[in-house]
């Protein structure tokens, strides 16, 4: 297995729609959710994977600040569920966070997350900025992770 880190143009045709069709598994498909996956913000973004054997099992778009908020963001986190509760979303997560702040020097990150992962992203110090609210029939909320003052 081995992990990139990629700007949008340094994806090659492959890994892109290898990307595409994973986040489309998870967020379309497993979850039931009908929504367009492709939202124009890919172009501006990072993209941390993980890829085995051609097929990518862990994956998370990175956003420089001012793309989805005006703080630095994460998302479209994703691990194959034959590989969850390995300690592969903590580490996949982990990287990401490390490269928003060692490469992008960023020290606030706005998420919005599926408010079942709530905990999750709370024990890397995100915190509640918002209630929980319904996106798409999800539960989510946003969350808030600050330089300690």
């Amino acid at each position: 297995m081995n992990w990139h880190l990629k700007a949008f143009d340094e994806l090659s045709n492959l890994e892109l729609y290898n990307i595409l069709k994973a986040r489309t598994n998870i967020f379309v498909v497993e979850q039931n959710c009908p929504y367009s996956e492709v939202d124009g913000k890919d172009p501006a973004c990072h993209h941390l994977f993980l890829e085995d054997q051609g097929e990518i099992v862990a994956y998370l778009r990175i956003l420089p600040p001012g793309v989805a908020y005006p703080e630095a963001s994460v998302g479209r986190f994703i691990v194959d569920p034959k590989l969850r509760g390995t300690g592969l979303g903590r580490e996949l997560f982990g990287r990401g966070l490390a490269f928003v702040r060692d490469s992008l020097q960023e020290t606030r990150v706005k998420i919005h997350a599926q408010a079942y992962l709530q905990d999750f992203y709370a024990s890397f110090g995100f915190e509640p900025v918002s209630d929980v609210y319904l996106e798409d029939g999800i539960p989510h909320i946003e969350m808030l992770l600050s330089p300690e003052e």
